[in-house]
């Protein structure tokens, strides 16, 4: 935002809603599409966990299996099939394709899938390999056995990757002019974290209640909370879907609202879009390798640490039900705090500048954790003073600590660090943005969690439990911060150089 675009807020409009009239139109669905995601993503992030950590002969330690070996082939055959969509069909199709595809599958889910589950699942080989095999191996066979929910968890996941990270926030990118992105972003994000804090209510309303026989679905009141959960979600996706089909026909037929190098592109060609092009782009270009790097080392962190941390969670809340109230009130706790912080940071970027305030997100991480950790090791020493000064359990304390290292990283990744991510593609020519973006949030990211999984599964086929490859998983998280924050600084620099030879309004910027 430059100074005369300043100028025209004042007060609290500067940081709730620095929109111009003749952008309202625009803004709006943005933000409507983009809350309505977030929603349901958020309500599938901790749905998925609940379902899969609690089932029958689990665990978190189910999670690095599913990350390695469920994940990364589904995100590597779903960022292809994203590339050949993009390749055959309009930006308006391949939206109702994906929305619609989710649609169905959450519908096949809680109608048919879900409600047979038990006489799907091979429990009987499972036990038998759980009999034969090393303790290390709990959460393969958990996989194994309990393959529907890890479907459920897979294409869940996928919703956050490809319809969150890659199709919402990458039309977003196409579509918003440099000289918005630093106003239109903070509205934007703020749109996502309340839509958070509205997930974890929505979802604790619905998980609780008694089984109603008046209800067409479901044989059990949890059966029938988690049909009413994704109806909802289905409910939702469509309604985003409505939203696209308004503003494709009635805003961005008018070229106005479309940046320079956009409406350019559109008299071109079209050039096609192929997987192994989207590599060799981020290969060849010193600036998509920064942010692919941030992008890498904030997801092998938050992996490394969520597992350690839903290990005890599972430990002190072994219902699937109490697990799933607990996760989405944190969720709501987490969703406060990030518009908190989204009102307070809305100007940030362009007091601090792009660097500084990428560097929010690390640093927060790394006090947050070594926090978390310090008490996790401290337990043993610390258990008299908390049991009898607090009135508690150290199991308890940790999935305390835990839960606040959980809540205001992921705050500070939804106040600062996906705008900061977002802005850093807006520079590059339109089809080197999707190309990498493509790459990066449907690969990068999930090769990042997949290695985080490869290092859980080595130490627990080393140590047989997570508690005791606790301390490894501590300095690993060390060290990958520190690469992310040299990573930052460089890409900053890049940032800044590249904003000024190629936006229509050159961007501030401060570089640490």
């Amino acid at each position: 935002m430059n100074q005369t675009e300043s100028a025209a807020f004042s007060g609290i409009r500067s940081f709730l809603w620095p929109i111009h009239s003749h952008e309202i139109k625009k803004i709006v669905p943005m933000v409507i599409m983009l809350a309505l995601v977030a929603l349901d993503y958020s309500i599938l992030r901790n749905l998925k966990d609940a379902l899969v950590v609690t089932a029958r002969g689990s665990g978190a330690e189910v999670i690095p299996f599913i990350k390695l070996w469920g994940m990364l082939p589904a995100a590597i055959v779903a960022t292809m099939l994203f590339s050949y969509l993009l390749n055959r069909f309009s930006r308006a199709v391949v939206f109702q394709i994906i929305i619609l595809s989710f649609s169905a599958f959450f519908l096949i889910f809680c109608l048919f899938i879900y409600p047979n589950r038990e006489a799907l699942h091979p429990n009987a080989s499972a036990d038998f390999l759980q009999s034969v095999l090393p303790l290390g191996c709990k959460g393969l066979i958990a996989m194994y056995r309990n393959w529907t929910l890890t479907g459920f968890y897979i294409i869940s996941e996928l919703w956050g990757t490809i319809v969150l990270q890659v199709l919402m926030w990458g039309f977003a990118n196409e579509v918003t002019k440099i000289s918005e992105a630093p106003r239109f972003y903070s509205v934007m994000v703020i749109a996502s974290n309340i839509a958070a804090f509205c997930a974890g209510q929505i979802a604790v309303a619905l998980s609780y209640g008694e089984f109603d026989s008046n209800f067409a679905f479901g044989k059990d009141a949890w059966e029938q909370s988690l049909t009413k959960i994704l109806f909802l979600i289905v409910g939702l996706a469509l309604i985003t879907l409505l939203t696209f089909w308004w503003m494709d026909r009635n805003v961005l037929s008018d070229s106005s609202y479309l940046p320079k190098d956009d409406e350019k592109s559109q008299k071109k060609v079209k050039k096609k879009l192929n997987f192994k092009e989207s590599l060799v782009c981020i290969a060849n270009s010193k600036y998509l390798l920064g942010i692919a790097t941030i992008v890498i080392s904030y997801n092998l962190v938050i992996n490394l640490v969520e597992v350690i941390w839903k290990d005890r969670l599972r430990q002190l809340y072994p219902s699937t039900v109490d697990y799933n109230i607990y996760i989405n009130n944190l969720t709501s706790a987490m969703g406060i705090i990030s518009t908190i912080a989204s009102v307070v940071m809305a100007g940030i970027i362009n007091r601090l500048g792009w660097t500084k305030t990428a560097l929010l997100t690390p640093a927060v991480l790394m006090i947050t954790t070594m926090a978390f950790f310090g008490c996790l090791f401290g337990g043993d020493a610390i258990a008299p003073i908390v049991s009898t000064v607090l009135g508690t359990t150290p199991l308890a304390l940790a999935v305390l600590f835990g839960s606040v290292q959980n809540c205001f990283t992921k705050a500070a990744k939804y106040s600062v660090f996906d705008a900061t991510k977002e802005m850093a593609f807006i520079p590059l020519d339109r089809d080197e943005r999707m190309k990498g973006k493509a790459a990066i949030d449907g690969i990068g990211s999930r090769m990042a969690k997949s290695g985080g999984s490869v290092i859980h599964q080595g130490l627990l086929l080393f140590f047989g439990t997570l508690s005791c490859s606790a301390p490894y998983v501590a300095l690993i998280v060390i060290g990958a911060t520190t690469v992310w924050i040299v990573a930052v600084k460089a890409l900053g620099k890049e940032f800044s150089q590249f904003t000024k030879e190629h936006s229509e309004e050159p961007v501030a910027e401060t570089v640490a």
